[in-house]
């Protein structure tokens, strides 16, 4: 297990180094990144060109990708081409936004969707089934910004009428708030509302399919025909092998929102790690973009290093690979 691990852990090294390459190059040739600096008359000619030295702007991208490379690595990634501040503290305050309404949603969402998938695999074709399987085809299938939306003008309206305030629908929390108050829980209920829903339907549907390929298999019916109790050949060998699969979905799937979920924040004007991401991408803010960019990079490698830790957990045989 110790030698699948290390080798996993060597093969993301140059799969970053790739992803970092390309992004960068990518986002190097979206625009040019002083434009809304020469947009500002107040801005010398001087100070622009002092600018583009100090960054190397007018090397070749592949130059400026090692430049960029070991600022970010030495500088605690660096600092931003328009404000010149470091990028490091808006980086960490975003992120940690972010994972506390994703952790939350995600949590919430795994606990229901397996739940539902596997009373749904066990009752396959009851109501109970066809309901959910119903509910999860329409959560899966609505925007995520229609579902926002939606949550926000319920919550005004009631407000509005009966001058009761159950959630609020934008910002994190009031001034002099804490991170984990009821004030801050009244801030991102609607957020993780909306990212739980998404999830759950994709859950519980993996989980049900899951469920109902593995119930069938040989050795299911051997365990019944034994005399094995139907709690333990459902809890001991259903669900242990029916969860593998999940662990893929649910390691991306998080990975992908703890990346930032760029809509449920812009809707909700939150200042998580999504957010931040848009409103330097508008700004052309290559350096901020790339820091971004290569955290969402680390967290999704780390997310399936992670699932294939719990592989070997689940399914004994991968740790002889």
């Amino acid at each position: 297990m110790l030698t699948y691990i290390t080798r996993r852990v060597l093969y993301s090294i140059p799969v970053l180094f790739l992803s970092s390459f390309l992004s960068f190059v990518f986002v190097s040739y979206a625009g040019n990144p002083l434009g809304n600096l020469r947009a500002n008359p107040r801005i010398p000619a001087s100070t622009l060109k002092l600018v583009a030295e100090k960054n190397h702007l007018n090397d070749p991208v592949v130059v400026r990708y090692f430049y960029w490379l070991k600022d970010f690595t030495t500088d605690k990634m660096g600092k931003s081409l328009l404000t010149f501040q470091p990028i490091w503290p808006d980086v960490h305050r975003t992120i940690l936004h972010t994972a506390q309404i994703v952790i939350i949603a995600e949590c919430l969402a795994i606990i229901l969707g397996v739940a539902v998938g596997i009373f749904s695999a066990i009752r396959q074709y009851s109501v109970f089934d066809y309901t959910f399987t119903s509910l999860s085809f329409l959560g899966y299938a609505m925007p995520t910004f229609w579902l926002g939306l939606l949550l926000q003008i319920l919550f005004v309206d009631i407000y509005l009428k009966w001058h009761v305030r159950i959630f609020y629908t934008s910002g994190l929390n009031n001034i002099g708030q804490g991170t984990w108050s009821f004030d801050r829980l009244q801030h991102i209920a609607l957020p993780v509302v909306t990212l739980c829903v998404v999830s759950f339907a994709l859950y519980s549907r993996y989980m049900r399919a899951s469920m109902l390929d593995v119930i069938n298999s040989d050795y299911i019916r051997t365990a019944r025909a034994k005399g094995v109790s139907e709690p333990r050949v459902i809890g001991r060998h259903v669900v242990r092998n029916a969860l593998i699969p999940l662990m893929t979905v649910s390691a991306l799937t998080i990975a992908g929102q703890l990346g930032g979920a760029v809509v449920t924040e812009t809707v909700f004007s939150l200042d998580g790690i999504g957010f931040y991401y848009i409103q330097k991408l508008g700004q052309l803010d290559l350096y901020a973009v790339m820091a971004y960019l290569l955290v969402t990079s680390v967290i999704i490698v780390v997310a399936n290093l992670v699932a294939d830790i719990l592989y070997g957990y689940l399914d004994p045989r991968i740790r002889l690979a």
